[in-house]
């Protein structure tokens, strides 16, 4: 990497890392948050991040702590000119800790993270308000109702919390007896009251906390409105934090189970992901978006190696079967998929037969191997079958983001990743800020980012309800009850933006490639068949694509290789 790969690092009294060895730029504050855990960033990423780092802390101090299931993309290569695409195409981060503090210091919730949620609009998590969606039209609707109620509920935490000497005495707290008004002022309440669970949950107060999760649990429900919904696993993730805090659950054995209870389903063929997938303008449009990118980087091949890190049901594959079955020019004579995983090889060989199913039907040459490790740290060079005149590329969708806490693995497999060094890496994860260690920072974050993806659930799977509360109950609460309840490395679901992965992928010596702007309009044609595809967005941000929703950064693909 020619840079030195020692991960040296101390954590300083609030729990930062801060580089104390072999810092490029000489000094060991200069490089801080995610990026200042890789030494070797470029002095204007260090800067930038730097920077934002000391805005962010500022805050601190100011407030104190707070179509069809396979989609056809062979059609004709667009032809347009840039600008013309432009026409119909259209952040700062929050810079996230890596590791939590040893000791947390109990932390008042109105503060930084109130602070952001009440600039939430106009702030660090919007979509720029001057770019251009992909679906031809402006989002017109505005933002979510879900992010609006949970503002005003903040604005009246707010408020509770500033004019009022006894907390339990706060007029808007929903018990039920005062849960009164219209539909829109129940759900202000009742995220009011989740707000102030948080709090006590902060404050380590559990009794207190215990006592308002009970009205909040009777007031939300897993089936009824959106609102209510988010309230209600926001709920159940709040009471497992107390167990755990107060050692009633044990944490190590609950998160293999809740990992492996996502994998499952995920990998899974059954009726809800099928459902989930076809309704869902997310997968399609970021798997689309992140295959064309392999294609069209390995049209001039026709021996094409994917490995994938993490290939879950292989739907994503199906895609890449059909644009190279169907390619006349440097006709594909062979097409090899190597799928990486350390568990649930069962499922990862049904995925393989299904695949392999799927290419006799479209008479492909194909072939697909698994390689198990007990661990990523054992993977090497050495287990791949790599043929000299194979176009390599490697696929990591939402994978990276669970060795965060784990630095060596992330390390140690861009390792071997270098070593093979393939055409193109497509990089997929989720837009969001929720990796801080304060509880109540990530909370909130965690409090917004959710209540997009059930704000989008509900509009675009709201005549399949079944499967809708599947994808809650069996894909999202699980990520919501880690991110909120679990610490340290038990803390699998970590999600930082686009910026800080830049910054680690420089570290790292890799090259940021630029997403065809013909895959992104062919994108944005393919949102104009989901019924709600007018409030979906595919933004720019710099060479990666952005995909939003009412506004919200939802999910970013980015393509790299090694420089």
């Amino acid at each position: 990497m020619g840079k030195n790969n020692s991960f040296k690092a101390f954590e300083n009294e609030d729990g930062r890392k801060l580089v104390k060895e072999n810092s490029p730029c000489g000094s060991e504050d200069c490089v801080e948050s995610w990026g200042t855990n890789f030494e070797g960033l470029e002095n204007i990423a260090e800067q930038q991040l730097l920077h934002k780092y000391r805005q962010e802390q500022q805050l601190m101090e100011q407030f104190g702590s707070l179509n069809d299931l396979y989609v056809d993309v062979v059609s004709p290569p667009f032809q347009s000119s840039e600008e013309d695409i432009n026409q119909h195409v259209g952040i700062e981060s929050q810079i996230s800790e890596l590791i939590e503090p040893k000791k947390e210091t109990p932390c008042v919730f109105p503060s930084a993270s109130l602070e952001m949620l009440r600039n939430y609009e106009s702030g660090l998590k919007r979509l720029n308000v001057q770019s251009h969606v992909t679906n031809c039209t402006k989002i017109n609707c505005g933002i979510s109702s879900v992010d609006s109620i949970i503002k005003l509920a903040a604005e009246k935490f707010l408020q509770s919390n500033s004019s009022s000497s006894d907390e339990l005495s706060v007029l808007s707290l929903p018990y039920a007896s005062s849960y009164l008004g219209s539909a829109m002022d129940k759900d202000v309440q009742l995220v009011q009251g989740l707000l102030f669970c948080a709090e006590r949950v902060g404050n380590k107060q559990y009794d207190s906390a215990r006592k308002l999760l009970e009205s909040c649990h009777v007031l939300s429900s897993s089936k009824k409105s959106t609102i209510q919904r988010l309230v209600y696993y926001f709920t159940e993730a709040l009471y497992e934090k107390i167990d755990r805090e107060t050692g009633i659950i044990k944490g190590k054995d609950l998160v293999e189970k809740q990992s492996l209870d996502v994998e499952t389903k995920l990998m899974s063929l059954n009726p809800t992901m099928l459902a989930f997938h076809k309704g869902f303008p997310l997968s399609q449009v970021i798997q689309f978006s992140g295959i064309q990118s392999i294609i069209e980087h390995v049209s001039n091949f026709s021996k094409v190696h994917i490995v994938d890190l993490e290939i879950r049901n292989g739907l994503h594959f199906t895609i890449l079967m059909q644009a190279l079955a169907a390619r006349c020019e440097c006709p594909i004579n062979h097409i090899k998929i190597t799928a990486v995983g350390t568990k649930s090889k069962p499922l990862i060989e049904e995925t393989g037969r299904q695949l392999k199913s799927f290419a006799g039907s479209l008479n492909l040459n194909f072939s697909f191997k698994i390689i198990m490790v007990e661990d990523i740290l054992d993977l090497r060079e050495s287990l791949f079958d790599l043929d000299a005149d194979e176009a390599v590329a490697f696929y990591a969708g939402y994978v990276l983001t669970n060795m965060i806490a784990r630095q060596d693995r992330l390390q140690s497999l861009m390792k071997v990743i270098k070593n093979i060094n393939p055409r193109v890496m497509i990089v997929t994860e989720s837009e969001a800020n929720d990796n801080s260690p304060y509880f109540v920072n990530r909370f909130v974050e965690a409090l917004f980012f959710y209540g997009a993806f059930f704000d989008i659930l509900e509009e675009c799977m709201k005549h399949d309800e079944s499967n809708r509360t599947i994808s809650e109950s069996k894909i999202f609460s699980p990520a919501i009850r880690n991110i909120v309840a679990a610490e340290g490395e038990e803390r699998r679901f970590r999600h930082v933006s686009i910026d800080i992965w830049r910054s680690c992928f420089a570290w790292f010596g890799m090259v940021e490639m630029e997403l065809s702007m013909s895959s992104i309009y062919q994108g944005s044609l393919l949102l104009n068949n989901f019924s709600c595809g007018g409030s979906c967005s595919i933004d720019m941000d710099g060479k990666c694509l952005i995909f939003g929703w009412k506004g919200t950064r939802l999910n970013s693909v980015s393509a790299w290789k090694f420089g």
